[in-house]
Order: C-alpha cells, then sequence, then structure tokens
C-alpha cells in the first residue's frame, strides 16, 4: 500500500529556544539521525549566494525560503524562519517539522536534508521541488488547470492519501499533519506529490484517540469539530483531505466569499449536487470531459466520505487508498451530510487551546522557482 521507510522509528532532538546560539552551533541529538545533517551559517550563505533576494522561491506564514546549490551539485531550498523574542512559533515550527521528518523518509513526503541554528533563525533544508505546488499550479485558472488531466489528478490525489496514511497507520508515534491543502502538497519534477510543511503536526501515540490544542489549520480545509472543540484526531486530517480531492476534482474554490450571500463553501455545493444525482455537474471544464463519467463520480464519492460531518464515518486513510486504486468509493449504501465551519463565532476560543494565527494565512511556502 504505502512506501515504507527502512527505520519506523525516529528520535526526537532537544533544541533550545536561545537566541544566543553561535553560527556554528553543533546540535548532537540531531547529528546522529539517519541521513540527517546539520548545516552551519556559513554554509547556507554560500550555496543561497548570501540569500540574494533572485534566489528566493516562496513566502511562508513565518519566513522565507530560497533556492540553493550543494557542493555535491544537489538543489535545495532553504526555509528561514525568524524566531522572535515575543513569539514562539516559530521555535515551535521548527521542532514541529523536525521531530516529524528527521528520520523517516516516504515517496510522498518532503524530504528534510537538515538545519541550522544561528542566532535568532532557524533554517531547515529540503529537497527542492522543480514544481513548485499545486496551489500554485492551480492559481492560474483554466489554462493552467489543463495541464492536469484525470489521470494526472487521480495519480495526485493517490499519492498524497498513501502519504498521510503512511503518517497516521504506519509511523510510530503516529502523525497529524493540521494543514494539508493545496500550498502545502509540493510537486517533483515528474510531478510527484509530496506532503510539505509539517510545522503544526502533532504526534499521537497509539493508544492516543485525541489531542487537546490549539486551533490551527486553513478556513475551508478545518475540520468542524476540531475548530469547534480543539480536540484533534487522524479523522481531521481525513477532512481537510477530502476537501483538497474535492476541489482538485471541480476546480471550484473551497471558501467562495458573496456580500450578498455570504461564503459558500464547496462541501455544501457539492453534497447538493450529489443529492440531485448529477456529480458529473461538479466536473472541472478544464478537463474537456476527457475522463471516465462512472470512476470520476466514485472519486467524488471518496471526497464526500472523507467530509463527513461525523468524523467517526470518515475512513482511515489506507481504506481512503484502496478506494482510489480499486475505482469504487465504498461499500455502504449511503454517505451522510458533511460538516463544514458556517461562521467564525463558532470557533471554540478558550481553556484548553486557542485560535493560532496561522489559522487564516493565505500565504503559501514554496520550495521552487
Amino acid at each position: 500500500m504505502t512506501e515504507k521507510s527502512s527505520n519506523m522509528s525516529f528520535c526526537i532532538p532537544c533544541f533550545f529556544s536561545s537566541p544566543s546560539v553561535s553560527d556554528d552551533e553543533y546540535i548532537p541529538s540531531a547529528s546522529s539521525l539517519q541521513g540527517f545533517r546539520v548545516f552551519s551559517y556559513k554554509e547556507l550563505k554560500t550555496v543561497t549566494n548570501d540569500f540574494k533576494s533572485s534566489n528566493k522561491v516562496g513566502e511562508g506564514s513565518f519566513g522565507s525560503v530560497y533556492k540553493g546549490c550543494l557542493e555535491d551539485g544537489s538543489t535545495v531550498a532553504v526555509k528561514v524562519l525568524s524566531v522572535e523574542l515575543e513569539s514562539l512559533q516559530g521555535e515551535r515550527e521548527f521542532i514541529s517539522e523536525i521531530t516529524a521528518l528527521s528520520n523517516i523518509k516516504h515517496a510522498n513526503l518532503i524530504s528534510l536534508k537538515g538545519c541550522c541554528i544561528s542566532s535568532g533563525n532557524r533554517f531547515l533544508i529540503y529537497d527542492y521541488m522543480e514544481n513548485n505546488s499545486i496551489a500554485l499550479a492551480f492559481q492560474g485558472g483554466y489554462e493552467s488547470r489543463r495541464k492536469f488531466s484525470w489521470k494526472i489528478r487521480k495519480e495526485l490525489l493517490l499519492g498524497i492519501a498513501k502519504g498521510l496514511a503512511f503518517l497516521h497507520e504506519e509511523v510510530k508515534p503516529h502523525i497529524v499533519h493540521r494543514d494539508i491543502k493545496p500550498a502545502n502538497i509540493l510537486l517533483d519534477k515528474n510531478f510527484k506529490p509530496k506532503i510539505a510543511d509539517f510545522g503544526l503536526a502533532k504526534l499521537f501515540m497509539d493508544n492516543t484517540s485525541h489531542v487537546s490544542t490549539r486551533v490551527a489549520g486553513t478556513l475551508g480545509y478545518l475540520a468542524p469539530e476540531y475548530a469547534i472543540s480543539g480536540h484533534l484526531t487522524r479523522k481531521s486530517d481525513i477532512y481537510s483531505f477530502g476537501v483538497l480531492l474535492l476541489h482538485m476534482v471541480s476546480g471550484l474554490p473551497v471558501v467562495e466569499s458573496n456580500l450578498e450571500q455570504g461564503d459558500t463553501y464547496l462541501v455544501k455545493k457539492v453534497w447538493k449536487v450529489y443529492k440531485a444525482k448529477n456529480l458529473q455537474q461538479l466536473m472541472d471544464p478544464s478537463l474537456d470531459g476527457d475522463y471516465p463519467e462512472e470512476e470520476a463520480s466514485e472519486v467524488l464519492k471518496v471526497g464526500l466520505l472523507c467530509v463527513q460531518e461525523t468524523s467517526g464515518l470518515r475512513p482511515q486513510m489506507s481504506a481512503v487508498v484502496k478506494m482510489l486504486t480499486d475505482g469504487k468509493s465504498s461499500e455502504q449504501v449511503s454517505i451522510s451530510k458533511p460538516g463544514h465551519l458556517p461562521d467564525l463565532m463558532y470557533l471554540k476560543i478558550g481553556q484548553d487551546h486557542s485560535l493560532d494565527s496561522t489559522a487564516f494565512s493565505k500565504s503559501s511556502t514554496s520550495f521552487s522557482s
């Protein structure tokens, strides 16, 4: 089902928040990780041509991304996280990314090559992704989406599903990404999808049903039960994947704002068409009708299964992989209505968690030009 890492377990390196760390700080716990390298600040200045503006290829919630070339000729993306004294968010993202990615490998996960600590900055070094993100690819409108045939879209969705199944069910402890969306799915030179940006990721032990945490994610992709309660589960990621699937198949915006009628959510629109038994109406016009109708309908049903309001009814990602592989949505007779967050007033902010500043950020971190 998935391409497994040779080492299923991974260690969690310890880092200190002090901004006084020297440029060539040695991190013993991180340097011992398999395939993981600790870079010096001088090295990163060299590979990025002193962080020259022409080498800047992306902007994220907590920093910038620069293209660089290592001595061995390999191209990398250097993500710069600014750690401000009044905020620990950049530090949290730095530690979360390393904790999640430092010692696991999968064909559909971004590869973290190393890190660097220098004064108030933290640097993460990744493999470079030549074809940017799904968000940027779809941003160009009808003509840009035409490059993504039905076969390509299905392969992308299957790859993302395999990556999530690996994180949710195979890695120990399990990992919940918490921000699955087009901007966080990068594409390599062969258009293979790579799940990226693990700055909000959380670890789950085998006996953990949920984690109470601050609400973070992206409006439209945010699972409603998590947004309201702050209880994060693997089903929260599955909801986000379902929204991503519906977006990629239909080409429609996830949230459409209208001054008179208010926000329109894609999941609600898809449900209405599904109930009217007219799913073909949702297919992206840029596909020019070049897709197998029955298969396309089944894939849309998989998306609806993932966004059901009752989180317990959503399938596990391994089941989603099987459905996308077999071209059949499910043996279950009916699909229950989807959930969505109709208003920000429903967000529960308080006792055990608070609304994360990234929850509604529209910025995209990309690792390519």
